[in-house]
This record gives structure tokens, C-alpha cells and sequence, in this order.
């Protein structure tokens, strides 16, 4: 019964995504594209034609031939019509796949668009939660499933079923009620055992592409970490992880082409009793005298014709039942609903001081871990509030809900008294620059990643970008200057160069926001006083959010705000927070004793 109720269950999740996926068959507003389906239908019904026609002009140069050798001019221009008829059938169809192939591109280009759009939509939580290499495998699979999809139910399913009832006809005129019946017959056993065997496949197919996403996110990640690989020489480790996980894909694909054996001996049995049986019959009515040679033949072409597509048949049901698999998978990315959405009529943010306040917000990335506990903050236009506190205080945290990574539980966060949930995302994060702590840059082109702070920006505006950031002379003493590539996430690239870079990137897009989010934590003492140096110059008449670790980076803050356990402990100026010897005063005379005792070892 549980297996019965989850088959139908799946049965009617692919009905549905076959409904979402039958109007790309139709795609609205596209007249070209509604003429060239419509254009290739009329081809594949000429191809089916010209096909029917074949096995008749087969069967009359058989006849012709058993007659006197003077019909031999009319056996030939029997044998030419054949011919014509089997090369007007190739033509047809392939005219019709080159007009149809504009169709299942668009719909696939449409789709994935779509898809790929929604991807990065939606929130940050769900990133963080799916492995990238699954994710772009999900869509891969789901974009490649759709030209196949709309080719072999317009140009396979729908043929073959005319062509079934064709040949009925055929049958019944020529043959009798009985040939039929049988045909009819072997179709359904074959359609019925094809399926039964298909459905089973289906969940071995599912488990196949479930190991081999692991498979994939797994190798993606730990080539995305190559260097903490390398850092703990764990290859091996990660060798043996990715075995194991090409392991289990390599039992799948086992069992998956064992079963695939097994479906193709069935069909053949089926197809091969109705071909022996019909012919058999066929030479009986012959001996009898009511057929002759020609009907031999005219029942075995014809016959051999419908089991090509119907051998083909066991083939596109699977493909046709994966590409419902992969299109409900692709579906569900769709249906995820994103955690941070424009509420209906917001307004663009107008920024015109870049005053920054949050009032008694709250958060909490789950509900059992509450990060943020009442945290007020206000910061006046062209001033430096600087967040300092211990690890885990929920610093950070503040940067991502002043993006609007996240909406918080509780509280308010306005920007020039502009509630940041009520207005549209992209203008709100237009006005916000970021410094982050760990820049990660495209695989391109140094100027690709600067010109990447604002579309459509110049090269000399690439140039006087690099110029604010002091990397100008770095980038043009390399070998290509802005055309170097960084490689993978940065890597070709120091720390102190990526910040630098991201930097330039921030100066591109010229914010009247800016916050830094512990940019100089990773950097040496030295590398991170001079970027220090260019942070202070960018920040000049920008309300900036330093978020810090290291306190010497923000003493000259107009504000500090020391946050403890999600709260603000304390507030104020370096001088008056050193005076009161607080938790600030603490952190600070830490920090100076291991300052102390670096500068000793050195």
C-alpha cells in the first residue's frame, strides 16, 4: 500500500510538472516561434506520409516482379518512387528538426534565465545551506532536459500513435480484424511492461543522480579549499572521501544499466513474437492464396516501421520520465521562495545625508540562537561608528542586516529615517559599499573584478579606481596590467592586493555608505597600516561601519560601540571608553600585551 500511495504520489508530481512544462510547446507572444511549430508539425505529418507510402511501393515492385519481364520499366519507376519516398521522409524530418530547434533552444535560454535568476534571489541562508556544485548540476540537468522534452513529445510520442492507428487501418483493410487485434494487443503488453519496468528505473535513476550530486559538490568543495588541503596534508583524506562518494555512484550506475538489460531483452522478446507471429500469418494466407508476396513484404516493412519508434519508445519514456525528474528538481529551485522579498509597492531609497540608525533590533539566525538581543545604534551623516566586541558578539552580523540579507525579528534599521525593509533591494544596496574581510574575486581579469563595482564603468574610471586604492602601480608593473587574471576565488593575488582590489571595487561604485567589515583582520602589521591609511582616505565624508577586531584600526571612530553576548556594553570615543575601564579598556590592554610581545620576538 505505501508503495502503491508513493508511485501514484510521484505519478502526479510529474503530471504537474508536465503541465508547467506543455506551454513552452507554445510559447506566448512568440509568433515565429508559434509558425515554426507549427511549421514543423506539418513536416512530420509529410514524413509520416512519405513512410506509409514506402511499404506500398515495396509490395509493388515485389508483385511486378513475379509478373512477365515487360513490366520491368514499371518495377523501376516502382523502385524510384521508393525511393523518393524514403529520401522525402529523411528530408522532412530533418528540415523539421532544423526548424524546430529555434523552439527548444528558446525555451531552454527562457528557463534557465528564469532559474538562474530566481537562484540569486533568493536568500543568503539558502547559499549557505546548498552545495554549489549540486546547485549548478540541478540546473544543468534541468536546462538540458527541455529541448529533449518538447522534442520527443511533439516529434516521437505524437507520431508513433499516428502512425499506430495508419497502420491499423492498413491492417484491417488488407488483413482482417485478427492482425489488429494482435497489434494492438503487443502494443499495450509492450507499453505496459516498458512502463512497469521504467517506473522501477525511475528510483534507481533518482539514487544515481542523488550519489552523483554529492559526488560532484563534494569534489567542488574540496577544490574550492585546495589550499586548507594542502595546509593539513589531507589529499589522501579527500581522495578517499571522493572514492567513496564515486563509490556509491558506481554501485547506482551498476544497478541502473543492469536493469536497463533487463528492459531491452523484454522488448525484444514482445516485438520479436509480433513480428514472427504476423509474418507467420501473413505467409499462411499466402500458401492459402488470399495474400500475395508483396503482402509479405507491405506487413513486414510495415510492421518493422512501427517497432522502430516503438523500440525507440522503451528509450524516450525513460528519457521523457528523467526529464520530468530533472525538471521537478530544476521546478523546486523555482518554487523556493526567497526569505527577503520587496514588499508590494516599495519605493526606491533616497539617500540624501546617508544617516544610519537601528533601534532595538533583533535577530537570530534560528530561533534556538538569538545573535542580536536589543541593539540600538545611530550613526550621523559623514561620521565613523566603529563595532568592536569579542567573537561571536554578533559584529558581523549587523553588516549582513544592513544589506538586507536578512529582515530581523524585532527592532527597525533606517537609513535617512527610510525603514530599510520598505524599500526595494536594489536601490538599497546600491547605496552600500563593502570592504569585507575575505574578498572573494572572479576567475578574470584584474579590471574585470575593479569594473565590477559599477556596470558600465570606463577603463579610465577602472584606472582612477585603482589609483584611490595605491594598487595602480602593482597592477601595471604586471605582465598584462589590467588584463591579468586573479584565478580561482583570487588566489594569484596576496591578501594585501585582493583588499586593495576590493577597495578599488568600492571606490568604482562610490557609496555614500561604506562599511568594513574587519578588511585589515587577516592582513600583517605592516600591509594593514597601509591599507589602514587608503581605508581612512575612502571613508573620508562616507558614514562609514567599521567592524573591527584589531582596536588600533578604529581609535580615531567618531564612535565605538563595544557589543558583548548580542548587546551594546558599551559606547563612545577611545578616550572616554579607556578612561571608564570597561570591557573596551580591557580588550584594548590585551591587545597592547600581545602587541608588546610580538614586537619582543621579533
Amino acid at each position: 500500500m505505501a508503495a502503491a500511495a508513493e508511485q501514484k504520489e510521484e505519478s502526479g508530481k510529474s503530471f504537474q510538472t508536465l503541465l508547467r512544462f506543455l506551454p513552452m510547446l507554445w510559447p506566448r507572444g512568440e509568433t515565429e516561434l508559434k509558425a515554426r511549430v507549427v511549421g514543423a508539425v506539418v513536416l512530420v505529418l509529410l514524413a509520416r506520409a512519405a513512410t506509409l507510402a514506402m511499404p506500398f511501393a515495396y509490395k509493388a515492385v515485389i508483385d511486378g516482379m513475379s509478373g512477365s519481364a515487360q513490366a520491368m520499366g514499371a518495377v523501376l519507376a516502382l523502385v524510384a518512387a521508393y525511393a523518393t519516398a524514403r529520401f522525402g521522409g529523411v528530408l522532412a524530418d530533418n528540415l523539421r528538426n532544423a526548424l524546430f530547434e529555434k523552439v527548444g533552444q528558446g525555451a531552454a535560454r527562457r528557463l534557465s534565465a528564469r532559474v538562474f535568476r530566481h537562484i540569486h534571489n533568493l536568500s543568503l541562508r539558502f547559499h549557505l545551506e546548498r552545495r554549489t556544485g549540486s546547485l549548478t548540476k540541478i540546473v544543468e540537468r534541468g536546462t538540458k532536459s527541455i529541448d529533449m522534452m518538447l522534442y520527443f513529445l511533439l516529434f516521437n510520442i505524437a507520431p508513433t500513435t499516428l502512425e499506430l492507428i495508419a497502420i491499423c487501418v492498413i491492417f484491417k483493410i488488407k488483413f482482417g480484424t485478427g492482425l489488429v487485434v494482435a497489434t494492438l494487443v503487443m502494443v499495450a503488453v509492450y507499453i505496459g511492461f516498458t512502463r512497469w519496468v521504467t517506473d522501477w528505473r525511475a528510483k534507481l535513476q533518482r539514487e544515481m543522480n542523488d550519489v552523483d550530486n554529492k559526488a560532484i559538490g563534494r569534489a567542488v568543495d574540496s577544490l574550492l579549499n585546495y589550499e586548507t588541503v594542502k595546509y593539513f596534508g589531507a589529499e589522501e583524506r579527500e581522495a578517499k572521501r571522493y572514492d567513496d562518494a564515486i563509490g556509491a555512484y558506481t554501485r547506482a550506475a551498476v544497478r541502473n544499466e543492469t536493469s536497463l538489460a533487463w528492459l531491452n531483452i523484454g522488448q525484444s522478446l514482445i516485438t520479436n513474437l509480433m513480428m514472427a507471429g504476423a509474418m507467420g500469418f501473413t505467409v499462411w494466407g499466402w500458401a492459402q492464396g488470399r495474400f500475395t508476396p508483396g503482402d509479405v513484404v507491405l506487413v513486414n516493412s510495415l510492421l518493422m516501421q512501427l517497432f522502430r519508434p516503438l523500440d525507440m519508445l522503451g528509450w524516450v519514456y525513460r528519457s521523457i520520465r528523467q526529464g520530468l525528474v530533472d525538471m521537478e528538481a530544476m521546478f523546486g529551485l523555482l518554487d523556493t521562495p526567497a526569505e527577503v522579498v520587496d514588499r508590494p509597492g516599495a519605493q526606491p531609497l533616497r539617500v540624501t545625508d546617508g544617516h544610519v540608525r537601528l533601534e532595538d533590533v533583533h535577530f537570530g539566525y534560528d530561533p534556538e540562537r538569538v545573535i542580536l538581543k536589543g541593539v540600538s545604534l545611530d550613526v550621523p551623516p559623514g561620521t565613523t561608528c566603529a563595532v568592536v566586541g569579542p567573537s561571536g558578539a554578533g559584529k558581523s552580523t549587523l553588516a549582513r542586516l544592513l544589506y538586507r540579507f536578512y529582515d530581523p525579528q524585532g527592532g527597525r534599521i533606517l537609513i535617512d529615517g527610510q525603514e530599510v525593509a520598505a524599500v526595494t533591494q536594489d536601490s538599497l544596496r546600491a547605496q552600500i559599499g563593502i570592504v569585507p574581510q575575505d574578498t572573494v574575486l572572479f576567475n578574470d581579469t584584474v579590471g574585470y573584478n575593479i569594473a565590477y563595482g559599477r556596470d558600465g564603468a570606463t577603463e579610465l574610471d577602472v584606472q582612477a579606481a585603482a589609483r584611490g586604492a595605491a594598487i595602480d602601480g602593482f597592477i601595471e608593473a604586471l605582465p598584462d596590467g589590467y588584463e591579468a587574471m586573479v584565478g580561482e576565488r583570487g588566489l594569484k593575488l596576496s591578501g594585501g592586493e585582493k583588499q586593495r582590489v576590493a577597495i578599488a571595487r568600492t571606490l568604482l561604485k562610490n557609496p555614500p555608505i561604506l562599511i568594513l567589515d574587519e578588511a585589515t583582520s587577516a592582513l600583517d602589521s605592516r600591509t594593514e597600516e597601509a591599507i589602514q591609511a587608503t581605508l581612512n582616505e575612502v571613508a573620508r565624508n562616507r558614514t562609514t561601519i567599521t567592524i573591527a577586531h584589531r582596536l588600533s584600526t578604529v581609535v580615531g571612530a567618531d564612535q565605538i560601540v563595544v557589543l558583548e553576548d548580542g548587546r551594546v556594553a558599551e559606547r563612545g570615543t577611545h578616550a572616554e571608553l579607556l578612561r571608564r575601564g570597561g570591557l573596551y579598556a580591557e580588550l584594548w590592554n590585551r591587545q597592547a600585551a600581545e602587541r608588546e610581545l610580538a614586537e619582543a620576538a621579533e
